[in-house]
């Protein structure tokens, strides 16, 4: 009896010492199995394929290929996906069968997976291929019988691609895992569509669209805005051949010493994944990447921009086909047309009625829809705008390098309109929903007129005003010469009127608050009303008769907030409208009171938060990561995307508001600038913003631009990942800074070790090191090395490689206030509650 316990136990040994230390064979044919413990490698030993159990996937055993030598393994092509062996299966073979196929046989010698093609003879061979083909090749003539590349799974790799052939019916697509530990077929299918011309990727859930790639256009897929005509040599090409019916993409690497795969996830997830000899996988491209760039998010004739939110709006001259449930935030149903066409009125006449004709409103930056009917060999807009005018039925047109002139008819689903990229769409509309460029002659001559009429008014206005105010000031002594005094026996009204002169401010667009009805709302300015002490001045909680909360901030004389910012900042946030824009109510000028009336928001400022160790539990890594999207969205529409360019200057921890939910809002716009035209930068004598948030040409140099903003952001990033402020941060005997020290983790491969220790281990921590890694790139000291917020957008938000940052040398902390250009009897502050003002020579 010990003799068979000690026999057994030397077999188990030697299974346990045989599958650590595989045998590694050439080629499968009939004379030489695969069986456990043997791995088929390829010559230059870049691939291997064997017996494998995924982790975590319990007793069920496969046959695939992997990348061999790297950890953790990565698998991209399974035969028996379907049918798994079970682990204790000792016996289970790869073999050439009687009839020269290749198949998995278990240890009953069932047929579990087999190739199952002709062979014309009993003479196969199967070798593997240093690019990841599995080949079964006739042995004689060494003609291919069977590849892996033809029968993909989730994976792709170089040299391989998926496509179609119409005539044969073949389809060669990608076919997602269930789950990570389980290989068999999941919900999700990649391939080209068979539909349309020129083709298009899509990734199908089941049999519904989830994500599409937009026509190719020769050189690139049109709704891919990432790509352009750089890609040629990239790592995409589509070969399409209408005669034969065939569609084909090829997928090559960008450099052969780097390994990578196109994955297609069991989450419906594209991911291009690249890895080189020292680092570890990383993504270079996702898609969907979005909610934005899952197929029709927004429905019929609905328009989808991931940076705003709602994300999802009704194109020019539509409407929510469901009021009810558009505001819900089911936009399945799309939107519907506000205003019948003409030319459907008008059966007679199909472009035009009573004079008046249909028109097309432009839009830019759009993926174009799905559904395109008709490419017209068209190399000019005005060919492609008529051939859509007289047919009715045509409701848009696009005119795409590559492809020619694509016109739409019906609902135009999956439209999204991108920061940068895509195309330009024509949507046709009826006279009145035009808007713009695109409305007809006589509007525009209206226009004119009105305008010109309205200019010599707006004209006489202000000289009368003027001459008016000449013979007050010539009556009046002691006049008031210092720039900004506002003169204390004006009302809101006079002031308002001044700002309409010299700002061409519309009073319309603010609505003006009486001094007595704040005064009620603040309970007389009461200190229990009382929100906190800003840069120029304290913040009242006020409540008005309609039970609206409000927020009231109450300028006083020595803030140092003269009557030019407090124009600028009523003027200023009375234009934008965004979510994480704090929205100006009103404003109140009585005597020597100063007052702007705010949304209130309850949960006051983010620093109450991130800095008070018994409240920055309540910051969750989600609601983090949220709060560090919500302020990058809010000033890329400052910077972008809103009627005004604006440069913030003063982006910090306590200018950050956040609402019940804990999103996050810019506010206190008193030094935010407006930029003219394309200038870049803008050189000032008048330093204003916090010590610590400042980049270093605007500090030393007075230089700033959307740099400037941008590496404010990412200050204020490091400060909420870390839970550390940027003007309080000391680390070793050098005094070294919560940058540096950032950097100094991050060379080091450690840089984890900063986030919030009140996290713990809940956090994402490939989101938080992207954070940290945008962080360092924006705040390097050439501003040019910096990216824009939509680059950081893009950045926080999408799996793609990241470029290394350069070591940052400049910090506040190792300046003093002599070190910074001043002016006699200028002064510096380090509170961060207040705003520090330096006056440059």
């Amino acid at each position: 009896m010990a003799v068979k316990h000690v026999c057994t136990a030397l077999i188990t040994v030697l299974i346990l010492f045989s599958s650590k230390y595989c045998h590694a064979i050439d080629n499968i044919t009939a004379s030489q199995e695969l069986s456990q413990g043997q791995t088929l490698i390829s010559p230059g030993e870049i691939f291997e394929l064997g017996f494998f159990s995924p982790k975590n996937s319990g007793n069920h055993k496969y046959v695939g290929m992997w990348f061999k030598g790297v950890s953790p393994q990565t698998v991209v092509w399974v035969a028996n996906r379907e049918r798994p062996l079970r682990v204790a299966d000792a016996r289970a073979r790869l073999r050439i069968g009687s009839r020269g196929n290749l198949e998995l046989v278990d240890g009953n010698q069932t047929s579990v997976w087999s190739t199952n093609v002709d062979v014309p003879a009993n003479s196969s061979v199967a070798t593997l291929s240093d690019n990841g083909n599995f080949v079964l090749k006739d042995g004689t003539s060494g003609e291919a019988l069977w590849q892996s590349f033809d029968n993909p799974g989730d994976s792709v790799l170089p040299g391989s691609g998926i496509g179609f052939n119409a005539k044969t019916g073949e389809q060669y697509v990608m076919t997602s895992w269930k789950s990570e530990s389980d290989p068999s077929v999941g919900d999700f299918t990649a391939g080209i569509s068979t539909k349309f011309r020129p083709a298009q990727i899509f990734i199908w859930n089941g049999t519904t669209p989830h994500w599409r790639s937009g026509p190719w256009g020769r050189l690139k897929f049109v709704g891919m805005p990432e790509m352009d005509a750089s890609y040629q040599k990239s790592a995409f090409s589509l070969v399409e051949d209408a005669e034969q019916g065939t569609a084909y993409l090829n997928f090559k690497a960008f450099n052969s010493s780097i390994l990578s795969t196109v994955l297609l996830g069991s989450d419906g997830a594209f991911r291009y994944k690249m890895k080189d000899s020292v680092n570890d996988w990383y993504v270079n491209w996702l898609a969907p990447a979005t909610p934005c760039d899952v197929y029709g998010a927004c429905g019929p004739f609905g328009v989808c921009r991931a940076y705003e939110s709602p994300i999802c709006k009704c194109l020019q001259g539509f409407v929510p086909k469901s009021n009810e449930e558009w505001s819900k935030g089911n936009w399945k149903q799309g939107c519907v047309r506000q205003t019948e066409l003409l030319c459907e009125k008008n059966t007679s006449s199909p472009a035009s009625q009573g004079g008046k004709k249909d028109g097309f409103q432009k839009f830019v930056y759009m993926k174009i829809p799905d559904f395109h009917e008709y490419v017209y060999p068209a190399y000019d807009l005005d060919t492609c705008r008529t051939w859509c005018l007289v047919n009715c039925s045509c409701s848009a047109y696009a005119l795409v390098n590559g492809i020619g002139c694509l016109t739409w008819s019906d609902g135009l689903v999956d439209v999204q309109q991108f920061a940068v990229g895509g195309e330009d769409l024509f949507l046709r509309l009826a006279p009145k929903e035009l808007v713009g460029e695109h409305k007809n002659k006589s509007t525009t001559i209206i226009i004119i007129a009105t305008v010109s009429v309205s200019s010599v008014l707006i004209l006489s206005a202000i000289l009368w005003i003027g001459l008016h105010r000449l013979r007050g000031n010539q009556k009046r002594t002691g006049t008031e010469k210092t720039r900004g005094k506002f003169d204390s026996s004006q009302t809101s009204a006079d002031f308002i009127q001044i700002l309409q002169s010299n700002q061409q401010h519309d009073p319309t667009e603010l609505p003006i608050f009486d001094f007595n009805s704040i005064l009620v709302a603040t309970n007389n300015f009461s200190v229990e009303n009382k929100l906190g002490q800003g840069g120029f001045g304290p913040v009242y909680k006020g409540k008005l008769k309609d039970g609206t909360e409000i927020a009231v901030k109450r300028l006083s004389s020595s803030s140092g907030q003269d009557m030019e910012e407090f124009k600028n900042e009523m003027l200023l946030i009375s234009k934008l409208q965004h979510r994480n824009l704090v929205k100006l109510l009103g404003c109140c000028i009585e005597e020597d009171e100063k007052l702007l009336m705010y949304e209130f928001m309850p949960n006051k400022s983010l620093d109450n938060f991130v800095f008070d160790e018994r409240r920055k539990a309540q910051l969750d890594w989600p609601t983090r990561f949220n709060i560090i999207n919500g302020v990058a969205r809010g000033l890329a529409y400052l910077h972008r995307d809103s009627c005004l360019r604006i440069i913030y200057r003063d982006l910090k921890v306590s200018n950050i508001l956040l609402d019940e939910n804990m999103n996050p809002k810019i506010s206190d716009f008193g030094l935010a600038r407006i930029f003219q035209g394309t200038i870049d930068l803008e050189n000032t004598r008048r330093i204003v913003g916090t010590l610590g948030y400042m980049s270093p040409e605007y500090a030393l140099r007075g230089i700033f631009s959307e740099k400037s903003d941008v590496f404010s952001f990412c200050v204020l990033t490091l400060e909420i990942v870390t839970g550390r402020k940027i003007t309080s941060f000391n680390y070793d005997d050098q005094h070294q800074s919560l940058i540096a020290y950032v950097w100094h983790l991050w060379s080091e491969r450690r840089a984890l070790d900063m986030t919030d220790k009140v996290l713990e281990d809940s956090y994402s921590s490939s989101q938080a090191m992207r954070c940290i890694h945008v962080g360092l790139l924006c705040v390097q000291d050439h501003d040019t090395d910096r990216p824009t917020m939509p680059d950081v957008i893009f950045m926080l938000n999408k799996e793609t490689d990241l470029p290394q940052p350069k070591q940052p040398f400049f910090t506040f902390e190792r300046l003093t206030v002599y070190d910074l250009p001043q002016q006699s009897g200028s002064t510096c502050s380090m509170n961060e509650v207040t705003t520090s003002i330096l006056h440059g020579r």
